[in-house]
């Protein structure tokens, strides 16, 4: 056993710096997709608000003020999540430890007004969504994202 780890550098321990930079780089990608569909919800449903762009026939508007409301505060929310998401993608662009992005994170959560915890189910969906077969990173990646989320559920 000690000359198997003489022989191959015992680096075998979990991943490295390179796989963790390769995992943020897809978390970061992952977030954009995410911020992707939730920017298309958002547009989605502010064209239900307003069904009728200039030039188009009139359509039959939402009646009740309240669902109308309803929808446009939603389509409002999931802008703010699409933007968080944005802004979360580009703080892991930098070479940072968890603790210090969870902190930069929480700032830009604040700035939008939503709990910094709001952000843990796209992490987690982006470490799902891992579109490559680079196993280390894959595990950089899930690690990354679960101390984030453990570290933003402390911010909120």
């Amino acid at each position: 056993m000690e000359n198997d780890e003489a022989m191959f550098g015992g680096d075998f321990g979990g991943p490295g710096p390179e796989d963790f930079a390769n995992g943020a780089a897809a978390l970061a990608a992952g977030l954009i997709r995410e911020a992707q569909a939730l920017a298309q919800a958002a547009a989605a449903l502010r064209a239900t608000g307003n069904p009728n762009p200039p030039g188009v026939a009139a359509a039959e508007p939402i009646s009740d003020v309240r669902r109308l409301r309803m929808v446009l505060h939603t389509a409002g929310e999931a802008a703010l999540r699409a933007a968080l998401a944005l802004d979360a993608a580009a703080l892991l662009a930098e070479n940072r430890s968890p603790q210090e992005h969870a902190i930069r994170i929480a700032d830009a959560a604040k700035r939008v007004g939503l709990p910094a915890g709001t952000l843990a189910p796209l992490l987690r969906s982006a470490a799902l969504d891992f579109r490559t077969d680079d196993a280390a990173a894959r595990i950089a990646a899930s690690t990354l994202a679960a101390d984030l989320c453990a570290l933003l559920s402390q911010e909120s």
